[in-house]
């Protein structure tokens, strides 16, 4: 059985942009064998693609050891940073599809345009290798839910990084609106996010049995958002995975633009984005200016109008027009 080797050594977030082109790569080799590289914890979310038949652990910089065969074919959905590409690449591939990179010079692709967003760009590399990809192909079927929390708002606390993560001050107002409004609410993150949800729910009144952030597997946090009646939170991997299963949200955005990271335009009727329109460094190590000047009273009316209070303008041609609101 011929292999094809899959690499995407991001986040959940990357991980879910690249699920069409996965799929069309099961549907382009059904015969051979798919292997996804990357990390071990995103294992619960890579069986909910359905597509992917085993994980080739990588390491935090995207390292991967391999031990199988000489792949077939070899796909890089990942940036094209050197030490990913060479891993991939040294797996000695009878073909490598990936974006042009001066790093090894001998691979041909296409070249890497920053302004595309990230669901298509890898739905591009394959189409550039002759594999037909729908980037509408995004859902997930939802995980089984041992504690059910349907109809509950998730407010995620937390980010990748301090320039994507909103005021906790911030969060608290719109926590204490939803708590006025009689909605249950949860707050979730990482373990190393439990105390900034900790603090949130203090400043807004909530119980601490709301507090979900460092309590949870990956799985029943992706439950968690899959039975939610909306998604509270920055640009994250929980955006992504609320994109998967259909969950309304309000998506905050700072450093980087919704064009390019945010749910892609055919589904922008569940997801309220907000945008400064300016661009930064999403690494940085201080919030974001751009996410600083959306304050709580925005969010708090892109919530209202989730939840069905009021109508989100825009909808038909004139949110065609303009599918993300910016702020400011």
């Amino acid at each position: 059985m011929a292999v094809v080797l899959a690499a995407q050594a991001g986040g959940i977030g990357e991980l879910l942009t690249a699920v069409p082109a996965l799929r069309a790569l099961r549907r382009a080799r059904p015969d051979d064998q798919l292997v996804l590289a990357a990390p071990r914890r995103l294992k619960p979310i890579v069986d909910l693609i359905a597509s992917v038949d085993a994980i080739a652990p990588t390491g935090p910089g995207g390292e991967l050891r391999w031990d199988g065969p000489r792949p077939g074919l070899a796909v890089h959905l990942h940036r094209p940073a050197p030490a990913s590409l060479r891993a991939l690449a040294g797996t000695g591939p009878d073909r490598l599809l990936t974006y042009r990179s001066a790093a090894l010079p001998q691979w041909d692709g296409p070249e890497w345009d920053p302004l595309t967003h990230r669901v298509d760009r890898w739905c591009a590399l394959l189409e550039w290798g002759g594999i037909a990809a729908d980037p509408r192909n995004l859902g997930l079927v939802p995980p089984v839910s041992t504690v059910s929390r349907r109809d509950c708002v998730v407010v995620h606390v937390g980010a990748g990084a301090p320039a994507r993560r909103w005021p906790a001050d911030r969060f608290a107002a719109v926590v204490r609106h939803l708590l006025v409004l009689d909605r249950e609410v949860v707050l979730t993150g990482d373990e190393h996010e439990r105390e900034l949800a900790l603090r949130i729910a203090a400043r807004a009144g909530l119980p601490i049995g709301q507090v979900l952030a460092g309590t949870q597997t990956l799985l029943e946090f992706a439950a968690t958002v899959a039975e939610a009646a909306l998604l509270v939170c920055g640009d994250t991997g929980a955006a992504q995975l609320a994109t998967a299963f259909g969950t309304r949200t309000v998506l905050l955005f700072g450093p980087t633009s919704p064009r390019t990271d945010g749910p892609p335009p055919h589904l922008l009727g569940r997801h309220a984005v907000l945008w400064a329109g300016d661009s930064g460094d999403p690494e940085a190590p201080e919030p974001d200016p751009g996410l600083l000047r959306l304050g709580s009273t925005e969010v708090i009316e892109a919530v209202d109008r989730q939840l069905g209070k009021r109508r989100w303008p825009g909808i038909g041609p004139e949110r065609r027009r303009a599918p993300y609101r910016r702020v400011g």
